[in-house]
């Protein structure tokens, strides 16, 4: 079921373009030049129900941008955005009542209440009958951890609380789609997996659509199975990441042990990258040639005792995305 739809999405912005130096800065007080600047050029994709999708850029290419236009915080210039066959542009308030949002550097939570009277404010702002609203926060509760906490005031809470009280804030009115940017930054590998751990859960037990902006490589693998990549304003890659990354990262790494030390390595179907004693690392396009015919090749030449095979990693595969 479509749940999310973009067709031909514009977001343009007009702003002064600012002349530089002292004559500049006067000359700007009394005319300035106006440019306008596409941030979402041409956008058309659908998420369905249940996905967890992973929406990612360098900085600037239009992420933000495009959230915003979807939780209807802002309007494209051109194009149609339904989120469950609504314009949350003309229909805010119906829409947002299936949304959670959570903004990694940003705060939904009342930072001089404690993290249980936040959540008692959130009900009735939500209007959540109370019968629903215990069960809920029970279950939020367990799955985060978060009894430990419920009675410190948000603002003595450590990042990593603060991020699980985010997200049971976002969740506490049982949202059909959660939207995540940069859900993870600044914690630490425990925190981390904690908050990973809690998205796996409600997407498996709520069919709760995830769309997750992040930096962290990490998040992407762990959570997604669908990436969306933009940039400069355009969507350049969609599909299941397994294919987006065997496409893109066009090498694997081959980890080999051999009987002997060598000094070098003749075989043609590889790039060496290190040989330290009896180990050798290197790569080779597996575009080209098949692990089975590498290692054939490798061992006419060498006794291979033992050895892995990489797969191709999801960071190459993104650094190439945004070089191309």
């Amino acid at each position: 079921m479509e749940q999310i739809v973009l067709d031909h999405v514009v977001k343009e912005y007009i702003v002064a373009k600012k002349k530089k130096g002292m004559l500049g800065a006067l000359v700007n007080l009394f005319h300035s030049e106006k440019i306008r600047v596409e941030a979402v050029k041409d956008i058309s994709c659908t998420i369905e129900k249940g996905e967890i999708v992973g929406y990612i850029g360098p900085n600037g290419a239009g992420k933000s941008t495009t959230i915003k236009m979807m939780s209807g915080i802002m309007h494209p210039t051109s194009g149609s955005i339904l989120v469950n066959g609504l314009s949350p542009q003309k229909n805010r308030k119906e829409v947002v009542k299936n949304l959670g949002v959570v903004f990694g550097q940003r705060t939904q939570l009342y930072w001089d209440l404690r993290l249980g009277e936040t959540f008692e404010l959130l009900k009735r702002i939500y209007r959540l009958p109370e019968e629903q609203y215990q069960r809920t926060l029970e279950e939020l509760r367990n799955v985060l951890g978060l009894d430990q906490f419920m009675d410190i005031p948000v603002r003595q809470l450590s990042l990593g609380q603060r991020m699980r009280g985010e997200l049971a804030a976002a969740m506490l009115h049982e949202p059909g789609i959660l939207f995540l940017d940069e859900p993870t930054i600044g914690l630490d590998i425990d925190a981390k997996q904690a908050i990973r751990d809690f998205i796996l859960e409600m997407n498996r037990k709520k069919k709760t659509t995830v769309i997750l902006t992040s930096h962290d490589l990490d998040d992407v693998m762990k959570l997604c199975t669908r990436l969306i990549v933009i940039n400069k304003g355009v969507i350049v890659e969609d599909g299941p990441i397994d294919e987006i990354v065997s496409r893109m990262a066009t090498y694997r790494m081959l980890i080999l042990e051999v009987a002997e030390p060598v000094q070098e390595v003749s075989c043609d179907q590889v790039e060496v990258m290190k040989i330290e004693g009896r180990k050798i690392w290197c790569k080779f396009d597996h575009h080209a040639h098949t692990a089975a015919e590498v290692i054939h090749a490798l061992g006419e030449e060498m006794k291979i005792v033992d050895l892995s095979v990489r797969e191709p990693d999801v960071e190459d595969a993104i650094s190439n995305i945004y070089h191309s």
